[in-house]
């Protein structure tokens, strides 16, 4: 699994948040636990597969929002550590 953290210029409030949200959920429809934030100028989401970070950033610069940078990483579930 692999975590992708989209930095972006332009996001003022929560509706910015969600056209962020809409437009990578589009660009990568297997794309889960997708969160923007305009205060971080960030958006973040979870995949099975490394995304197609060009298409990715082609769906947000057509939003009319500035892709900064595209990070993915693996990503490790976490569990609560009770056992």
């Amino acid at each position: 699994m692999y975590k992708t953290i989209v930095k972006i210029d332009g996001m003022m409030c929560g509706m910015c948040e969600a056209h962020i949200n809409d437009a990578i959920r589009k660009s990568i429809p297997e794309a889960t636990k997708v969160t923007s934030s305009h205060k971080r100028g960030e958006s973040s989401f979870l995949t099975k597969e490394k995304p197609d970070v060009i298409g990715l950033k082609d769906a947000i610069d057509k939003t009319g929002y500035t892709v900064l940078s595209i990070d993915t990483n693996t990503y490790t579930k976490k569990g609560f550590g009770l056992f």
